[in-house]
């Protein structure tokens, strides 16, 4: 029986998603930076205090938080044509190890581009690794020359 559910977080589901990417960052990095015990209380007050401008949805099995992907919604400067306007950009989409490779990466990321337009939003971005690309690509996203970066970190000359 496929007991899988994907749904928006729950208050009771936010040290199960922080762990999630705490575990995550383990995989990319090697180190997490800081212990579990002291990310998971901290990353539930910021999902907590962020829950407006930040939407995560989860992925259930059961009791179990298998995956995450995250909506960040972004206020637009208004214009004579749409005064309410909002953009997002898909964030930490995240399956456990033993789960990948069925596409459940790619319904969390349909999920998050449904929650998009049911909000109304103009557009969402990503910001993928290389290994994503192709994934992402799959559910609608293109590049665009339009949308540039900056890389603020470095120095410039």
């Amino acid at each position: 029986m496929n007991d899988l559910v994907i749904r928006p977080v729950r208050p009771d589901d936010l040290d199960a998603v922080a762990e999630l990417r705490w575990r995550w960052v383990q995989e990319i990095y090697g180190t997490s930076g800081s212990a579990l015990d002291e990310f998971v209380p901290r990353f539930v007050a910021w999902a907590k205090e962020n829950q407006s401008s930040h939407r995560c949805m989860v992925m259930v099995r059961g009791d179990l938080v298998i995956g995450m992907a995250w909506l960040a919604i972004s206020q637009r400067v208004p214009h004579p044509r749409a005064f309410e306007r909002a953009s997002g950009d898909l964030q930490c989409v995240y399956v456990l190890p033993g789960e990948r490779n069925g596409g459940l990466g790619g319904q969390l990321i349909q999920a998050v581009l449904a929650a998009g337009r049911d909000l109304g939003l103009e557009r969402i971005t990503v910001h993928s690794s290389d290994q994503a690309i192709s994934a992402y690509c799959r559910h609608g996203f293109t590049s665009s020359p339009r949308l540039l970066q900056a890389d603020i970190t470095q120095n410039s000359a």
